[in-house]
């Protein structure tokens, strides 16, 4: 049985990599004698999917294409699939095996472990497993609990269109959002999905704790180009409250929101049971200071206050 699926998983690869043109379920069917043998529509269905998603598993770049008619064709672009060789020092080697650990307690353990293989396999120096023992104390770890992430990750991968249910921090329910995802950022213990949002027409960025429901995937190419790693991570942080254009007064109770203190730029002890803080305020700060209920109150800018008054009150409302 493994020798066949095997045979079945290299039969796939070479069709796809070996056309020009995207081939439809129908084609590759035709093509490939292990789907001809498949009894009935639905058990090829359910071979095709199951070997498609090994093949991207392994590090196949697969394309999904839809046609003037409407039909769905599949390809891998030999530019796509090739790598030029791969050289690192001892140095560079520790970093990845340091890397890889970090991802052992979450969805990417399997990915983490299989890649950190595959270069040790193709001469990578041995220098991280002696990292690993004599830094064994070190457990660096990155949380990851949404149910979002592992097919939003897929799909940043994949390149494939998303849709969703997303209920803003001021929103009382979900809207449904058609997004082409970019990539994944961890900010402030806080999973970020940075994309382009069809429906506004605009470069949008969604905490993934917000995602209601499934995350579905869509057939299709994106329609936005996709901008270098270092522009998307600005965009994040952006979105996300880091970077920040001026400053906010407010009050928070003693003995709490050790975060805000934290960035404070100024803080006055008051008599009364509350402290007086001056924070860097930029994008993201209004929900950020809802998360603290009634421990925060908001002095100024007016604008500031106005939008955590407005999410509490929508908070309220349910």
């Amino acid at each position: 049985m493994a020798i066949a699926k095997a045979e079945r998983l290299m039969n796939l690869a070479l069709c796809l990599l070996g056309t020009r043109r995207p081939l439809s379920k129908r084609e590759l069917r035709g093509s490939i004698e292990a789907y001809l043998e498949a009894t009935g529509e639905d058990a090829f269905n359910r071979m095709f999917e199951r070997d498609k998603d090994d093949l991207r598993e392994l590090g196949l770049v697969i394309e999904t294409v839809e046609n003037l008619d409407g039909e769905t064709g599949y390809l891998a672009r030999r530019d796509s699939n090739r790598l030029p060789p791969i050289t690192l020092d001892a140095e560079e080697a520790a970093a990845l095996g340091l890397a890889a650990r970090v991802w052992q307690q979450a969805r990417l353990a399997g990915a983490a472990s299989g890649a950190l293989q595959k270069l040790r396999a193709a001469g990578m120096p041995e220098a991280a497993d002696s990292y690993d023992a004599q830094h064994s104390a070190l457990e660096p770890r990155i949380p990851v609990h949404e149910a979002a992430f592992e097919p939003l990750m897929l799909a940043c991968r994949d390149r494939r269109p998303v849709v969703f249910d997303y209920r803003k921090a001021n929103a009382a329910r979900p809207e449904t959002r058609h997004v082409e995802p970019w990539t994944l950022e961890c900010w402030r213990g806080h999973w970020y999905l940075a994309g382009w949002d069809r429906d506004r027409g605009a470069e949008r960025v969604f905490r993934l704790s917000r995602i209601t429901g499934k995350v579905r995937s869509r057939a299709g190419a994106f329609t936005a180009p996709v901008p270098d790693v270092v522009t998307v991570r600005e965009t994040v942080e952006s979105w996300a409250g880091e970077t920040a254009t001026r400053s906010a007064r407010i009050r928070l109770r003693a003995g709490c929101g050790y975060p805000l203190r934290s960035r404070a730029q100024s803080v006055t002890e008051g008599a009364d049971g509350w402290d007086e803080l001056e924070i860097p305020y930029g994008h993201g700060l209004d929900a950020w200071l809802v998360e603290f209920g009634p421990d925060v109150v908001v002095l100024e800018p007016a604008d500031l206050r106005a939008d955590v008054v407005e999410r509490l009150r929508a908070v309220a409302k349910g």
